[in-house]
């Protein structure tokens, strides 16, 4: 079974444009790269790429950015956005590159799509160097364990349930239909505290302005950020301990 992403990638170019949807551009966008500005980044890699739009914005604050991708039709829309840029055809269960290779790398509402996605976690802390930083947005799980109310009129309120289990759902919406992954946080928590990395930052993001579409991303948890860090390796004085 595939996932459903080669056959709705024309659909979702058209959904993304330029500059996002809704959620990125008044939910993450910010956040996710006041977390890179200043820091001096040299290189980063982005795990599931798609169109590349954040490769673009990465590169825009100087970081040289790779962007893998399993699905070929959203990786030509990449390399044809921006003929410079470096993307691959590659999985997160299996990234082509050698230990310790970005100062940065990055999961943009990606996990969610990582059928392994403990692999996926294991993989992206192998190639991030001692030091670098794990940079990750991903739906809440109790958003993808939930869904809104209605009765025949205005939204009633938001509804968790089967949150334990982990599933694969099918979601549609404008003309894309996907497979999406449903965790508890645990599921991702675990794997990412196995690699060793150190959590450093958390936020579940509040959407800029006052619309009625910012104010439903405020009435149910849709995003959090996290940034976790690559212990960097101890010296050695070569004296007995």
């Amino acid at each position: 079974m595939t996932n459903g992403w080669e056959s709705s990638a024309a659909a979702w170019i058209a959904d993304q444009g330029e500059t996002g949807d809704f959620s990125r551009r008044f939910v993450l966008d910010e956040p996710m790269l006041a977390r890179v500005r200043g820091r001096g980044f040299a290189n980063a890699l982005d795990v599931g790429c798609g169109e590349g739009r954040f490769c673009r914005l990465l590169r825009d604050e100087g970081v040289a950015t790779t962007g893998i991708d399993p699905t070929p039709s959203l990786l030509a829309a990449a390399q044809s956005r921006d003929p410079k840029g470096e993307y691959l055809e590659a999985g997160a269960e299996a990234l082509p590159f050698p230990d310790d290779s970005f100062d940065l790398v990055v999961s943009y509402l990606t996990l969610i799509d990582i059928e392994d996605s403990t692999r996926g976690i294991q993989e992206m802390a192998r190639v991030l160097r001692p030091g670098g930083a794990l940079l990750i947005a991903n739906l809440n799980s109790f958003n993808t364990a939930g869904g809104w109310m209605r009765s025949d009129g205005p939204v009633q309120g938001f509804r968790l349930d089967h949150y334990l289990q982990p599933r694969a759902e099918w979601v549609s919406w404008r003309g894309i239909h996907i497979r999406n992954w449903h965790r508890p946080f645990r599921d991702y928590m675990q794997p990412l505290l196995a690699t060793g990395l150190l959590l450093r930052h958390f936020d579940e993001p509040e959407p800029h302005g006052d619309t009625a579409t910012a104010n439903r991303f405020r009435r149910a948890p849709y995003f959090h950020i996290m940034e976790w860090e690559k212990p960097a390796a101890r010296a050695t004085t070569g004296e007995p301990r």
